[in-house]
């Protein structure tokens, strides 16, 4: 049961939306269409099982890998918006 102004299921709906949001969000990053023969990146020859394995796939393993360690680095996490930053 809910307290306050929150209704029954408030919190469940809150965390039923972040999660459609990630998972949007993720599907939004995935490319499509025919993937590239060469790597944009570094112009080496991109195998054809990882062509077939991820349709539009423009980066060989490595740029890849280069690439979603730089990601990661700059990715931040929104504290304001959790529960657990607001008690501290």
């Amino acid at each position: 049961m809910a307290t306050g102004w929150a209704g029954d299921g408030a919190v469940q709906d809150q965390i039923d939306a972040t999660v459609k949001d990630g998972i949007l969000r993720a599907q939004q990053k995935l490319q499509s269409g025919p993937s590239a023969t060469h790597c944009s990146s570094c112009a080496s020859a991109i195998p054809e099982a990882r062509r077939i394995a991820m349709p539009g796939v423009r980066l060989c393993v490595a740029c890849q890998a280069e690439k979603d360690t730089e990601a990661r680095q700059f990715s931040g996490y929104n504290r304001r918006g959790s529960k657990d930053s607001q008690l501290r």
